[in-house]
């Protein structure tokens, strides 16, 4: 494969830039070997320049797949706008200017092309692009190939067909977010030849996450209020178009300098919608999730959630549109469940079951011309089909062009499609095992969410985690581990600390089951408590549980004390309990290793005593009660503490040490030794500061 320029010169003369990113530098050098590559790269890692600088390297054209029109023409005109020749080819343009730029293509004008994927369900299109010398197959968003993907589009599954009709020239997959199964989705799709993998990390320590439980709309409004004074400039995502016009009201009668960004504005609404956002002549985008693909806005200082998303890779991806430039961000998740509702909807319209596809595939037959034609909105066979979900026949209709039942055309001189027959008079013969798994992977997808919700482990370490990085290390910025997780909790003391870990959890496996290499509950905790401290109770004895090799491995411990550590272990993302009409416990795939000594942990430890039971050889300390207003003076003292040595708050005293001090009140620094959390090293760093602190507030 002939080059043009060396990657470095290339980079430097295009980009201005005089060297890479992390992993950016061994993408580059695969890439130009030839190969075929799958890249897993975090948002603002740098994705693009993997495939922008080869390009520019390499002689022939790049096409560039990209699954939406206003991040085409952002990339468009930022690479025209370094001297790049570059177009893009999508729905916006009439087939003249479509011909014209393929007759350039030809020519060798463009080195890079962005193609929207629909314009490969074309024949002729296919036909032309014959004669274009293709360098390299770029598949951007590449986790839209897979059913399993967080947003899964059909028009997608037709890449690995018009790569052969290419010719099989090189491809590249590229994605923000992938977990394991959607990353061997890809590889089996676009039938990527002995490939390399480059999956850079999902961390994004510059960004701290939060997820705060609301109960009503007059709270969430108020935190909005405070992260937006707070932070100043960012992206508030809702699920609902009428929810993103709700807020974008509320943030203009705030007097912020807001845009408002749905679905349901035109093709020249949004654009010039998102170019004020992008010109930072608003400081705030309000939208559902469309928005921020491929924005390239680097001063975006938090993200906001205003309901929940339908899945963690959602969550993630959106979040990562803060803090591009590598500084801090902030991200907060305003979560009520009663919110699930609306993401419970979408999934239900996503995933239309075999009898609703057959009835409206049973009313375009009826309806059809004489040329299997149908000219219906998407409402007109909503209700001729009596489909209750209209976001249902949306669904159907992909299904259907999927499985070779029906096509879409453009209607000239409306703003609609038309539905052709393709098998006017057959059967519907499709895989109905297939769509009652993906719905159930969808459901599967928000019920992790909402295990992340409530989850009291490290947020970014529960999400590496999740995208299938082994003993990922807490963040220390997140809410969970400022809040005193991170600070209380720690690695076992000594072996016997370890063992009751694993035996805890030895009994939890031992009363689930493993369907498929997952872990399904079959009882709640009281139960395996029981079975674990020994108890030969008729419902233990029943169901045969004293039988167990478990039971009674944990009778020293106690019940209190095995209650504590169960909520400990849950906290730590060791054990979950699954959602249905009774609490069912069970493992996770982290909890599965540690039982088996294959992954460190981390634990708030069950306390042993109570605070008013400190005691040393020849003294008891006295307890005063706790006292709002000077813990808060502590966190206030700690917190400066913190920002002057530039570690998280916790590392200085968890907030159980803080409370000790508030009911303990020491008032020396020997009295301050026999608090629990306050360690020599600890002592000589901080200890006289909170002492002074507290003597000055009695």
């Amino acid at each position: 494969m002939a080059l043009t320029s060396d990657p470095l010169p290339a980079l430097k003369k295009f980009f201005g830039f005089d060297g890479f990113l992390d992993a950016q530098e061994g993408v580059v050098d695969q890439i130009l070997s030839g190969q075929d590559g799958l890249v897993v790269m975090p948002t603002g890692g740098g994705k693009s320049l993997c495939y922008q600088l080869p390009a520019m390297c390499m002689e022939g054209v790049t096409l560039v797949i990209s699954p939406l029109i206003a991040l085409m023409k952002d990339q468009v005109d930022g690479l025209l706008g370094k001297g790049i020749p570059a177009t893009m080819i999508n729905s916006t343009l009439d087939s003249n200017e479509q011909w014209q730029r393929i007759a350039a293509m030809k020519n060798g004008e463009y080195k890079l092309v962005y193609i929207a994927p629909e314009r490969f369900r074309s024949s002729s299109f296919m036909e032309a692009m014959k004669d274009v010398n293709v360098s390299l197959f770029a598949v951007d968003e590449a986790h839209c190939l897979s059913q399993w993907g967080h947003d899964f589009r059909p028009e997608y599954m037709r890449l690995g067909k018009a790569l052969e009709k290419l010719g099989m020239p090189q491809a590249i997959a590229l994605t923000a977010t992938a977990t394991p199964v959607v990353r061997n989705d890809i590889l089996k799709v676009l039938a990527l030849r002995e490939p390399f993998e480059t999956v850079s990390g999902f961390s994004r320590p510059n960004l701290s996450l939060s997820i705060v439980e609301v109960d009503k709309h007059k709270v969430k409004h108020a935190r909005l209020r405070e992260v937006v004074e707070k932070w100043k400039t960012g992206i508030v995502y809702c699920s609902t178009r009428k929810r993103v016009e709700e807020v974008g009201e509320l943030l203009h009668s705030w007097g912020i300098k807001s845009i408002a960004y749905h679905g349901g504005m035109s093709p020249d609404e949004r654009e010039r919608t998102q170019n004020t956002f992008i010109t930072k002549k608003a400081d705030v985008a309000v939208a559902t999730n469309a928005f921020g693909m491929g924005i390239d806005r680097s001063d975006v200082r938090f993200v906001l959630h205003y309901e929940i998303p339908g899945s963690i890779e959602a969550y993630y991806q959106e979040a990562g549109r803060a803090g591009r430039d590598g500084e801090a961000a902030y991200c907060e998740l305003l979560f009520n469940y009663a919110d699930t509702r609306t993401q419970e909807f979408f999934i239900d319209g996503a995933n239309p079951n075999f009898k609703t596809i057959s009835d409206i595939y049973r009313f375009l037959q009826n309806d059809a011309d004489a040329n299997f034609e149908i000219q219906r909105t998407i409402d007109e066979i909503k209700e001729g089909a009596d489909v209750k979900n209209g976001m249902a026949v949306g669904s159907a209709l992909a299904i259907l062009m999927r499985n070779g039942y029906v096509e879409r055309f453009d209607i000239a001189g409306k703003r609609m499609k038309g539905t052709r027959l393709l098998k006017p008079n057959s059967e519907l013969n499709i895989n109905q095992q297939a769509l009652e798994e993906k719905e159930k992977r969808d459901r599967e997808k928000l019920d992790t969410m909402v295990q992340l919700c409530y989850s009291r482990q490290c947020r970014q370490q529960s999400i590496l985690e999740y995208f299938g990085e082994q003993d990922a290390q807490t963040c220390g910025t997140c809410d969970i581990c400022i809040n005193a997780f991170g600070g209380e909790s720690r690695e076992p003391a000594d072996e016997e600390e370890t063992l009751i870990v694993r035996k805890a959890l030895s009994g939890v496996a031992r009363m689930s089951r493993k369907v498929g290499g997952k872990w399904e509950g079959v009882f709640g905790r009281g139960r395996i408590v029981q079975m674990l401290m020994g108890s030969r109770s008729q419902e233990i004895k029943r169901v045969r549980l004293d039988e167990l090799t478990t039971h009674g491995i944990l009778k020293s411990c106690g019940t209190a004390y095995l209650n504590e550590l169960f909520r400990s272990m849950h906290d730590a993302g060791l054990i979950f309990t699954q959602r249905g009409e009774f609490p069912l416990l069970t493992l996770t795939p982290r909890g599965e290793r540690v039982m088996l000594g294959k992954s460190s942990f981390r634990l708030v430890w069950p306390e042993t005593q109570s605070v008013s039971a400190v005691k040393h050889s020849d003294m008891v300390i006295e307890e005063f009660g706790f006292d709002g207003r000077l813990y808060d003076r502590l966190k206030d003292l700690r917190q400066k503490l913190a920002q002057a040595e530039g570690v998280p708050a916790y590392q200085i005293f968890p907030n159980k040490t803080l409370e000790y001090f508030t009911r303990l009140r020491p008032k020396t620094v020997n009295n301050g030794l026999r608090i629990k959390g306050v360690g020599e090293v600890k002592a000589e760093k901080y200890l006289q500061a909170f002492i002074d602190e507290i003597i000055a507030f009695d």
